[in-house]
């Protein structure tokens, strides 16, 4: 039985910070119903490549919807009509957790925020995700992950130094601050579970996509407060390590990444370097780090002559990490990714197979299910039926009104 088996989620979310939090909560066994807009749904229905059924016909979903939404149930209601938003409170009484990323006020005028939902269910747990917080000078803006790695300093330390080819900042290319903001509303979301089983209340949590871009850097902050120098661009380098990096080999670039002395030593055996081993220049991973072109450029002498497969094979004999720089085609077709299934194939509506990403929650005591992302309004009579008690005549009063 899964960990969530018990509870129901009300999910107002959209595109990616929203949507990863409650998947999660899903992938745990959690009952979501994501609530969308009549005829428009998630804008991620339209972010990313286009899934086609089997005559070719666009179903709907696209690449971001697909990665965020699994294991979910969809339900059309407009909120923006007074009927819409009264069958959405009235879910809201049904539910155990709401999570919500609107901007700041929003859901206010449609009787939808946390203060008057937690008044009718005080068990209710109320999770807001948004760009900066309930108040302060930025509240009321929107916000975007390319707009918070660059505003928290994280995207000022990607990338290579402004002096080398391309350099300059580089945001990730996935959007790293929404993902990592979903991933802690679902870690308070549980807390806030576990603690309600003692206080019998629930909550409302602020989920800042600020504050959780903040705390992802803070080994790189911690090191700002302690030496009030900022960190600086390394490209691939690792800058707490040496050799750390990406090296040439006569087949293409590969990962190698010596993290300590043992692993030096290591690497100058399998490379035959063991001249380095005696520089005193080279006694420390500190040492190392101060000079790195000198133990990167000897390094990358010996590496570009070699394959990928032999350096891989003699570096993994002595303890050496090491490994491709895969495409996905490469990493999906891996004997360890095969191993531990990452790409999962599952039947979807339109009569086609979609493949999804393994989920990390899915472990042999408790395997997380696997269904595909709902169609848009897929289960809007089911919910209402089960949930709300509404017979199939006024399910067809609404729809009829175009409410759902």
């Amino acid at each position: 039985m899964l960990a969530l088996h018990s509870i129901r989620v009300l999910d107002l979310t959209r595109v990616v910070s929203g949507p990863w939090a409650t998947q999660i909560l899903a992938d745990l066994g959690a009952d979501v119903i994501k609530i969308e807009r009549p005829g428009e749904g998630d804008d991620t229905r339209r972010i990313g490549p286009a899934m086609h059924d089997a005559g070719g016909m666009p179903t709907g979903e696209a690449a971001y919807f697909l990665a965020c939404n699994r294991n979910k149930r969809s339900v059309t209601v407009d909120i923006a009509t007074e009927a819409g938003a009264a069958l959405v409170r009235e879910m809201a009484l049904n539910c155990d957790v709401v999570v919500e990323n609107y901007k700041v006020g929003n859901l206010e005028r449609f009787g939808l925020h946390s203060a008057a939902l937690r008044a009718a269910n005080p068990r209710l747990i109320y999770c807001s995700i948004n760009g900066f917080g309930p108040d302060g000078p930025y509240a009321p803006l929107p916000a975007y992950d390319f707009i918070l790695q660059g505003l928290s300093g994280l995207m000022s330390t990607c990338g290579h130094p402004d002096d080398a080819p391309g350099g300059g900042p580089m945001r990730t290319a996935v959007p790293l601050t929404d993902q990592v903001t979903g991933l802690y509303a679902a870690v308070a979301i549980l807390g806030a579970l576990f603690a309600r089983v003692s206080s019998g209340a629930g909550q409302h949590i602020d989920m800042a996509m600020i504050d959780c871009a903040t705390a992802i850097a803070s080994p790189l902050s911690a090191g700002y407060f302690l030496s009030g120098r900022q960190p600086q661009r390394a490209g691939n380098d690792n800058p707490i390590a040496a050799p750390s990096g990406v090296f040439p080999t006569a087949d293409g670039p590969m990962i190698i990444a010596s993290g300590n002395n043992g692993q030096f030593a290591g690497l100058c055996r399998a490379l035959g370097l063991t001249a380095l081993l005696e520089d005193p220049r080279l006694g420390s991973n500190p040492l190392r780090v101060a000079n790195r072109a000198l133990v990167h450029g000897a390094v990358a002498e010996v590496t570009r002559t070699r394959t990928r497969a032999d350096l891989t094979a003699v570096l993994q004999a002595q303890g050496v990490p090491c490994g491709p720089i895969n495409d996905f085609e490469q990493f999906f077709d891996d004997p360890q990714a095969r191993h531990r299934q990452m790409q999962r194939v599952v039947a979807h509506p339109a009569g086609v197979p979609v493949s999804l990403t393994r989920s990390p929650l899915d472990q042999a005591a408790a395997p997380a299910p696997y269904r595909v992302p709902p169609q848009l309004g897929q289960h809007t009579d089911e919910v209402l039926a089960s949930v709300l008690g509404l017979s199939s005549a006024r399910i067809a009063e609404l729809r009829a009104a175009q409410v759902i």
